[in-house]
C-alpha cells in the first residue's frame, strides 16, 4: 500500500502544476484565436499571398498542438485518478505497474512542457538557421563537422521539425567544410540556441592508419530566422551579390543555372549564401534573411548601438574555447562545459539525443546560474 500511496501523492503535486500550465500557455486565448485564424483561412482570396496564408497556417497549427496538449495533460491526470481507485477497489498488482508507467509518462510531458515556458526571448519561438565551419585540421575536422550536422538533422527529425541544407560546401576528400541548414518549427531557435560554440571531438581517427588519438573542433552558429528587424539597417551599397551554379544534387534546373547566391556584407566581411532553392529569388531571399539574423546576432551579443559598429570578429575555432567535448576514445562522454551536464553513450548523442543539454542549459538560464 505504501507504493500506491506515494503514487497518488505524486499525482496529487502535480495537478496545481497542470493548472498553472492551462494559465502559463493561455490557453482560452488561444482557443479564441485558433477560431478567428479558421474564419481568415475560409475568406475567399487566402491563398492569394502565399507566405501570408503559410504563416497563418503555421500559427493555426501551434495553437492547435498547444491546446491539444493541454487537453490530453488533463484526460491522462483523469485516467490515472480512475486506474488508482480501481487499484483501492481490486488490489490488482498489473494495475499498479500500468498507473506507475502511467505517472511517469505524464510528468514527463508537464515538465517537457513547463520547460518550453522558459523560452521567453523575443526569437526564442522562430525558426533556427545553424552555420557549420570545420576548424583547423583538413579531413579530420571535416569529417567532425559532418558528424554534427548529421546529429542536428538527427534531433530536428526526432522533434517533428523540418530541417533543410541551404548552402553546403564539401571537402576535398570527405567530411564537409562549411554548411548552412534551416530547422522550422515552433521554439526551434530557443531550444537550439544552446548549441552555438566551439564543438570538440577526441577519437582514434578513421583516417590515420597508425591508429593514433586525434582531437577535432568546429564552430556553429545558431541563429533565430527573422523576417524583418527595425534595428538592422543594411544599405545596398554595402552589399556584394555574386551568383553563381549550384553544386552537388538538385536536378538539373539547379545545376545548370546560375541560381546560387552569394552575399558579403562589405564592413564586417560576413557572408551568407544559399544553393538548394529553384530559383535565384528563393535562393536570395533565404541568404539575406541569414544575414540580418547574423547581424542582429552580433548586435545583440556584444551589446552594440547600431549595426556600424560590428567588426566581424570571431573566436578561433581550436583550444580553450569549446562548450561541449565529445570524447570516443579511452573512454565514451560528451560533456558540456558550461553547465557540468554529461552523457556516457556518445552514440546516442550523435544519433540526435540532446534534450539533456538543452535542458539542463535553459534551466541554467532561467535560474542565473548562466549567462546568455
Amino acid at each position: 500500500m505504501l507504493l500506491i500511496d506515494e503514487l497518488k501523492q505524486q499525482l496529487s503535486e502535480y495537478q496545481p502544476k497542470l493548472k498553472e500550465l492551462h494559465t502559463v500557455l493561455n490557453i482560452d486565448s488561444a482557443k479564441e484565436e485558433i477560431e478567428q485564424l479558421h474564419n481568415k483561412a475560409a475568406e475567399p482570396g487566402f491563398w492569394d499571398d502565399m507566405d501570408k496564408s503559410q504563416k497563418i497556417l503555421q500559427r493555426t497549427k501551434m495553437l492547435e498542438n498547444r491546446v491539444e496538449d493541454d487537453r490530453r495533460l488533463n484526460v491522462q491526470a483523469e485516467d490515472i485518478a480512475t486506474l488508482i481507485d480501481m487499484y483501492f477497489e481490486d488490489n490488482d498488482d498489473d494495475l499498479l505497474n500500468d498507473i506507475k508507467s502511467e505517472l511517469e509518462d505524464f510528468v514527463a510531458k508537464i515538465d517537457k512542457i513547463t520547460l518550453s515556458t522558459l523560452l521567453t526571448g523575443e526569437y526564442d519561438s522562430a525558426n533556427a538557421i545553424l552555420n557549420f565551419h570545420a576548424g583547423a585540421g583538413g579531413t579530420e575536422a571535416q569529417d567532425w563537422t559532418e558528424m554534427l550536422i548529421r546529429m542536428y538533422v538527427h534531433w530536428g527529425e526526432a522533434h517533428g521539425y523540418k530541417v533543410s541544407i541551404l548552402d553546403q560546401l564539401d571537402g576535398a576528400d570527405a567530411g564537409v567544410k562549411s554548411c548552412s541548414m534551416i530547422i522550422e518549427g515552433e521554439n526551434a531557435y530557443g531550444y537550439l540556441k544552446s548549441e552555438s560554440g566551439i564543438h570538440r571531438l577526441v577519437r582514434v581517427s578513421p583516417f590515420d592508419a597508425s591508429g593514433s588519438r586525434h582531437t577535432s573542433f568546429s564552430a556553429v552558429e545558431v541563429m533565430p530566422e527573422i523576417e524583418a528587424d527595425m534595428s538592422v539597417e543594411i544599405r545596398q551599397e554595402d552589399l556584394r551579390i555574386d551568383t553563381y551554379r549550384a553544386s552537388g544534387a538538385g536536378g538539373q534546373h539547379i545545376n545548370k543555372t546560375s541560381s546560387a547566391v552569394r552575399i558579403t556584407h562589405i564592413p564586417t566581411g560576413i557572408v551568407t549564401a544559399c544553393q538548394t532553392q529553384r530559383s535565384q529569388v528563393q535562393n536570395k531571399d533565404y541568404a539575406m534573411k541569414m544575414l540580418v539574423a547574423k547581424l542582429v546576432e552580433i548586435k545583440e551579443r556584444e551589446h552594440l548601438s547600431k549595426i556600424e559598429d560590428i567588426k566581424g570578429v570571431q573566436k578561433e575555432i581550436a583550444w580553450g574555447s569549446q562548450i561541449r567535448s565529445y570524447v570516443f576514445m579511452p573512454y565514451t562522454l560528451v560533456k558540456d562545459h558550461r553547465t557540468g551536464h554529461e552523457n556516457g553513450n556518445v552514440h546516442a548523442v550523435m544519433d540526435g539525443e540532446l534534450d539533456g543539454f538543452i535542458n539542463a542549459y535553459l534551466k541554467a538560464l532561467s535560474n542565473g546560474t548562466l549567462e546568455k
